[in-house]
């Protein structure tokens, strides 16, 4: 029982991190919950083993941003399951109050905000961080259209916090990931993340853009002004000062709070905000200072979790789409369905391994669902539907776009093509190469990318460089300014150096910092050719894998013909190597997002002035420089008292 507790302990803590500080979560919600009440059970069946600094015991977690302690602590809610649990935290209340009113409301799936009003004005505002202190994001909640500058109404308090979430509407959101996959960018998971993101940034005009949405749901302090008597008085407060206040309904019977659960369940995908769940308050005010809090959370509220929603579903084919690195991801393509608001024709199978688990056939009906109410998922199939002709899939031998044989790795689920040829792995090489972080080809999108490879403009990544503005004129979107432009991208990115150019051929294992630090040690593509495998991993921070990767690679006919290519057209490979620099003898560890440059960038300014960009933080670490969203690294170098600089503190540094 010990070990398990520690080891959910550990594990939770873990995902409150990436959830409430990087905004990128390492689970889904209905894994999370079912977790969180795991630990609560063991934890209450041996009270000795009670810890202060378990996650039962928390909110969120710890803030990255500059701290603001909150005027009064931003709980969470207890979660209930089921109609029981719900029941059973009625009986509670009736218990101890007596009869009363309940307030029910959609639970919004947001980023929680407290917005602090000094004679009206937005003074602060500050994100939940670990319920006690906050992120202090007053500069983003000014250009966030529905929280109010300046309240409005006939008695404004003199002190006045607000409590509410900031969220993405499903509309914008799906917009933004659109243009985002054009822009060859990462697409958010989820609404909430986008949100989250967006809301936590350095640069206000980010927020500004992204079309944010706030939406109030408590009066948490207010002094000058008299309270009113009930929750649903502080809503209709909150519109008349100007504010978006939730929607609610009022209900005392249990089986009226059931019937409105019920209600808001079935309108959620009417919602302009993702809502998993239903909220139960007690209406009376004071009622609610009778039955308290505790450490977490307040005795006179529970949020009732819907289940994920499932639909049932046929599996008509079994898709295979080849990737960059020539992985085979297997996705099936279903009977449209209708499925938290959105029709999905198509869920992730993520590996062969998991076909074969779930015993995944075409023709078989399936249950689905939406991993974080976003990514549609096959759960189970229906066995007793199975037509009788059914037969187990079997995975391709070949890749399906190029024919070519494929192949497993020992100890890897993936299973890849290695044709050299292969014109699903040319497109997204393409794109991989044409990134920020690699050669920095502005206006090369993946839709572009696609597009000339389909059209047999490209058949190598050399041969970008052939491009002339006859050939981008024939096609629709290309006009004779855009296609100058574009070609004077190509050209520019000849002058990236030798680390973005390793990068960017998209060699296994070689990653941006792995790129930099091979540059500035050989200083040349010609001297990587030459170097033995042993030679790489005497090189610090290059491995063993790093190290066999790059070697095989470079030995390859296909990698040889394609940098001496390359090389004719002029880009360039080769890198300065400094041996010393103003910051010789300086390690640097870079955490969170950095606002002006990329990681890549960042670690290359570093390496060119002579300093060392590291992975981790230690005692020799000579500063830590924190971006948006910083984490547990931001936190041990506090802990070890090393230097931390902000970004436009590192900038002034570069500037200098």
């Amino acid at each position: 029982m010990q070990d398990e507790i520690k080891r959910l302990r550990e594990l939770l803590a873990r995902a409150n991190e990436a959830y409430h500080i990087h905004d990128d979560p390492i689970m889904r919600d209905d894994e999370y919950d079912a977790l969180m009440r795991r630990l609560r059970e063991l934890e209450a069946a041996e009270p000795s083993l009670a810890d202060a600094s378990s996650p039962t015991q928390k909110v969120g977690a710890a803030a990255a941003f500059s701290p603001v302690a909150h005027d009064v602590p931003m709980m969470s809610l207890q979660d209930v399951f089921s109609m029981d649990e719900l029941r059973a935290f009625y009986a509670r209340v009736e218990e101890t109050v007596g009869e009363t009113v309940y307030c029910v409301e959609p639970k919004i799936d947001g980023l929680s905000v407290a917005l602090r009003y000094e004679g009206g004005t937005l003074v602060l505002a500050a994100t939940r961080g670990d319920g006690t202190v906050g992120e202090d994001v007053t500069h983003n909640a000014k250009v966030v259209g529905d929280i109010p500058g300046e309240i409005r109404g006939v008695t404004v308090p003199g002190r006045l916090v607000v409590r509410g979430e900031v969220f993405m509407p499903r509309g914008t959101f799906e917009r933004l990931n659109a243009q985002r996959e054009l822009d060859g960018q990462p697409p958010f998971a989820n609404p909430r993340n986008a949100a989250a993101g967006s809301f936590r940034q350095l640069d206000a005009s980010v927020a500004a853009e992204r079309g944010l949405s706030f939406i109030a749901f408590n009066i948490q302090l207010m002094e000058g002004a008299e309270w009113p008597e009930t929750h649903g008085e502080t809503l209709e407060l909150l519109k008349n000062w100007g504010f978006l206040a939730n929607s609610y309904t009022l209900a005392a019977a249990y089986e009226d709070i059931a019937l409105e659960i019920g209600r808001i369940g079935a309108e959620r995908p009417g919602y302009p905000f993702d809502t998993d769940g239903a909220v139960i308050k007690v209406n009376s005010l004071a009622l609610r200072q009778t039955l308290g809090a505790t450490a977490r959370a307040p005795r006179w509220a529970v949020a009732y979790k819907y289940p994920p929603e499932r639909r049932e579903t046929v599996v008509r084919d079994i898709l295979i789409q080849v990737g960059r690195t020539g992985v085979l991801t297997p996705r099936a393509l279903l009977d449209p369905v209708n499925l938290s608001g959105s029709t999905v024709q198509y869920a992730t199978l993520h590996n062969r391994d998991l076909i074969g688990q779930k015993d995944i056939r075409i023709g078989d009906t399936v249950w689905v669902q939406k991993a974080g109410e976003i990514i549609p998922e096959v759960v189970s199939v229906v066995r007793e539907k199975r037509p009788p002709d059914a037969a187990p899939f079997v995975f391709p031998e070949h890749c399906p776009e190029c024919g070519s044989p494929v192949v497993s790795r020992e100890g890897e689920v993936a299973v890849r093509c290695v044709s050299e040829t292969c014109p699903a792995q040319l497109v997204r090489r393409l794109i991989h190469y044409a990134s920020r972080d690699a050669m920095d080809i502005e206006g090369m999108g993946s839709a572009t990318c696609e597009l000339f490879c389909q059209e047999g403009l490209v058949t190598s990544l050399d041969g970008l460089y052939s491009l002339t503005a006859e050939d981008l004129l024939q096609f629709e979107g290309f006009a004779e300014k855009s296609a100058q432009n574009l070609l004077a991208a190509i050209e520019n990115s000849k002058r990236r150096g030798l680390a973005r150019l390793l990068f960017g051929l998209g060699i296994r294992h070689v990653g941006q910092k792995a790129a930099q630090i091979l540059a500035q040690t050989y200083g040349s593509m010609d001297a990587l050719l030459s170097a033995p495998e042993e030679a790489f991993t005497e090189t610090p921070e290059i491995g063993p894998v790093i190290a066999g990767s790059l070697r095989a690679y470079l030995d390859t006919e296909r990698a040889r013909a394609l940098i001496a290519a390359l090389s004719a057209a002029g880009v360039d490979m080769t890198a300065e190597i400094k041996r010393g620099g103003e910051w010789a003898g300086l390690t640097f560890v870079l955490t969170g997002t950095l606002s002006a440059l990329t990681r890549g960038e960042a670690e290359a300014r570093i390496v060119e002035r002579g300093g060392k960009a590291a992975g981790s933080v230690s005692k020799k670490t000579s500063y830590v420089v924190a971006g948006e969203n910083a984490g547990s690294k931001l936190e041990k170098a506090r802990a070890l008292d090393v230097k931390v600089l902000t970004e436009q503190e590192f900038l002034g540094l570069l500037d200098a």
